[in-house]
């Protein structure tokens, strides 16, 4: 159990508010706030799925169906005693409920890849009934609409034209030369919920009528003339009909919620569970955090890690640089590490990321460290922290600090993980030193992981001599006297108090005095300790230009390797051109054939049709080499990237065309190829590539009849419906490219499936001018013939 206390000293309630803040109501925002981590593994996990599949929605560019909403919970506990009512209003507040609980299971029931999601929305209805109903009879405001009922709706339609009649009634009395003389005004108005005409004090007697009010100047009558009394009563009388009737409707609706109350809470809990999570999937992305693995050993591991709040900081003031990533590990053989280093050096908010860290992830939060990072499954996290106990109590900083490191010895355990800041200050440097020590032989003896930061020497030297501590040291440019913030691990720190106190103003005699204070051999130890620091900055700099050079190396074998690549691409694109070549020339002595085959006797017919079968199969083999070389390289264009006008490459054609009208609801665009319009499906189109219709191919297409180069039939049979319709576009394409007059499509009978199909996919076609069945010479009900534009 981890305590309120440290988790306001990590500072965890702060970054809750933050995720708060994206809640939808403010039962959302309480759940919010009161997070707290979990002790069980397979909570964690569990929370953790729910918040990766939310933010895989996030990540495909939608989100969460939520608006805001209110705690239902009052209302649901108001409506289950038998006979409560609710009021239109509170009947409202149900309206964004049942919504989100409907478009919530729908939008995840569609989704792929959302396993946990949808384990916990497949419990969620929605109840689309009774919203049907709420949203027949009650607006968003909480007025009762009229077509809550047809009694409610009759009513105040003699409502309204009563009224009506009472207004123009009045209007044409203001306007009589007997009346007007006697009033203040000539506009109407109501008093008591009665409709009244302005009459002069001195005058109120000159007008029949009861009067309703004074104005505050006492200069004016407000009466009820008598020609309308009776109106005014019918109207009240069918007010109170509309209140009965309003009435009758609300505890009806009132009804209906009482008898699926537990349902709609249970639904009321499942999204306010979500909207927590919500919140926290949006601030995961916001931050690029990743999910760390939860671990039951003694091993913590941290990659890259930054203070989440530090991060904000830095990204609400635009500072250059950035929270420097924090790496660090201790389990296993090692479970006590000691943070040395300067005043400000980042040793306290080293040891709070990972406390904070800590606390998210126990929480099933991602946190803003790498995906390697590895946190325990701890019972408690014990942390002596600042020294607001000591103002509190009014106690000593070295009191409270030894008050609360006792408490840590008393409970600390294998499943505890310990955070200690300044160990040993307070007092006596030597007398700190020694209790100091003797407290982290105590930790590690009870088996628990431990983070401290200290200043004292003696302590670096302990935790050097003794097997399972570690010493960790936060770096100094000691050229300019400042902190890096870099954690380095198996080295301890100097404080650079003399260093620092120069910097910022000390006198050069009081600095010559303090060194010679320090003595020889404390010198020579700092100067020893910087000259090892500094060797191993050079080595991890050579480590580093190794590094940058086989990155470099591999760089260059990747540009090899993609020129290799372009290389081939372009062999296969000069095939790919010699064998079109080819193709055209075929084509081209197919129609030669053609024409003398016209012009010679029949009894050489025969043997020119064989020439030319000849050809043709010649021709099919040159056109399935080519398609071997046909690369589809280019990545599919998304609708709303298109517009009218531009160039686009269309596959079926081999050629760049022109758009000339975008069909987003069905996905099909309009182009411009040569002198003809045609319609291609959406997965037909690539960006362009700068091959157009050349003048020889218009020509051709000219002066040659259509049956010379494209087929005017196609057949679909025994193919499924997907598969015939994408091959009955291209085909109805080149048809009209080709100018055909009709072309005959092959379906069969069958059950019909196909058929319909087809001619749905004719009806409204673009390119299709009319459409029949076949005759019986022609194929009868198992072909469709289309006559082209």
């Amino acid at each position: 159990m981890i305590s309120r206390n440290t988790l306001q000293l990590l500072e965890f309630d702060r970054l809750l508010g933050i995720i708060a803040d994206a809640a939808h109501s403010d039962i959302s925002r309480t759940r919010v706030r009161d997070i707290s981590p979990l002790s069980e593994a397979d909570a964690i996990r569990d929370r953790s799925s729910l918040i990766e599949d939310i933010r895989r929605i996030l990540q495909r560019g939608s989100s969460l169906p939520f608006e805001e909403f209110q705690d239902i919970a009052p209302l649901l506990a108001r409506v289950r005693p038998s006979g409560a009512v609710l009021e239109a209003v509170e009947l409202a507040a149900f309206i964004p409920l049942l919504d989100m609980a409907f478009a919530l299971l729908s939008q995840v029931s569609q989704a792929e890849g959302l396993a946990a999601l949808h384990r916990m929305t497949m419990q969620l209805t929605g109840h689309p009934d009774l919203l049907k109903t709420i949203r027949r009879s009650v607006d968003r405001e909480g007025n009762i609409r009229d077509t809550a009922s047809p009694a409610l709706a009759s009513i105040r339609r003699e409502l309204r034209k009563l009224e009506a009649g009472i207004q123009k009634k009045l209007e044409e009395m203001t306007r009589e030369p007997a009346v007007s003389v006697f009033l203040q005004d000539d506009f109407i108005t109501k008093r008591a919920g009665r409709w009244v005409i302005p009459v002069r004090m001195d005058s109120k007697g000159q007008v029949a009528g009861v009067v309703h009010d004074i104005s505050k100047s006492g200069e004016t009558a407000f009466i009820e003339p008598l020609a309308i009394i009776h109106l005014s009563n019918e109207l009240e009388n069918l007010a109170a009909e509309e209140k009965a009737e309003e009435l009758r409707i609300l505890r009806a609706i009132s009804a209906v919620v009482r008898e699926h109350a537990d349902a709609i809470a249970a639904e009321f809990g499942i999204i306010v569970h979500l909207d927590v999570l919500n919140c926290i999937a949006r601030f995961a992305e916001e931050l690029q955090m990743h999910v760390p693995e939860i671990s039951v050993t003694r091993l913590i591991r941290i990659a890259g890690a930054r203070h989440p709040l530090l991060t904000l900081s830095y990204q609400k003031t635009d500072r250059e640089g950035g929270v420097v990533p924090l790496d660090l590990q201790l389990g296993n053989e090692d479970t006590i590490m000691v943070i040395t280093g300067s005043n400000a050096g980042g040793k306290t908010i080293s040891i709070k990321t990972v406390g904070l860290l800590l606390c998210m992830a126990l929480s099933g939060m991602p946190v803003p460290a790498g995906a390697s990072s590895v946190f325990p499954l701890v019972s408690s996290l014990l942390v002596d922290m600042g020294d607001e106990q000591s103002i509190e109590n009014n106690l000593s900083t070295f009191s409270a600090h030894v008050q609360n490191v006792a408490q840590i010895l008393n409970v600390a355990d294998d499943r505890t993980l310990v955070l200690i800041d300044e160990l040993g200050t307070g007092t006596d440097p030597d007398e700190g030193t020694a209790l100091a020590c003797a407290v982290l032989k105590e930790l590690q003896a009870s088996g628990c992981l431990v983070f401290a930061t200290t200043h004292l020497m003696g302590i670096k030297g302990f935790v050097h001599r003794t097997p399972g501590m570690l010493n960790a040291s936060m770096e100094f440019d000691k050229r300019t006297l400042t902190p890096l913030y870099r954690l380095r691990t198996g080295e301890p720190g100097q404080s650079h108090a003399l260093e620092i106190a120069k910097k910022y103003g000390l006198p050069e005699g009081v600095i010559i005095v303090a060194r010679e204070m320090l003595g020889g051999g404390k010198i020579e130890l700092d100067a020893l300790m910087e000259d090892l620091n500094q060797k191993r900055t050079e080595y991890e700099q050579l480590l580093h230009d190794l590094a940058l050079r086989e990155e470099r190396l591999r760089a260059k074998e990747q540009i090899a390797a993609q020129k290799i690549d372009e290389a081939e691409a372009k062999q296969k694109d000069m095939l790919a051109s010699a064998y079109k070549d080819s193709l055209e020339i075929i084509a081209d002595m197919r129609r030669q054939m053609r024409n003398e085959l016209e012009a010679i006797k029949k009894i050489e017919k025969k043997e020119l049709q064989e020439r030319i079968r000849a050809a043709e199969q010649k021709q099919k083999a040159v056109a399935e080499k080519l398609a071997a070389y046909d690369r589809d390289d280019g990545e599919l264009i998304r609708i709303e990237e298109i517009a009218i006008g531009d160039k686009v490459y269309v596959k079926s054609l081999g050629y760049d065309a022109t758009v000339t009208g975008i069909m987003e609801k069905v996905g099909r665009i309009k182009l411009v190829s040569g002198s003809k319009e045609i319609l291609v499906p959406l997965t037909d189109v690539r960006m362009k590539r700068g091959r157009e219709v050349s003048e020889k191919a218009k020509k051709n297409r000219q002066l040659s009849t259509p049956d010379e180069m494209v087929p005017s039939r196609i057949n679909l049979v025994g193919m499924r419906v997907d598969e015939a319709l994408s091959l009955l576009e291209p085909f109805l394409n080149h048809a009209a490219l080709a100018g055909f007059r009709e072309v005959t499509i092959i379906h069969g009978v069958g059950a019909g499936i196909l058929q319909r199909a087809v001619r749905e996919h004719l009806d409204g076609h673009p390119l299709v001018n009319t459409f029949r069945a076949g005759e019986q010479s022609e194929g009868g009900a198992g072909v469709t013939i289309a006559v082209l534009h």
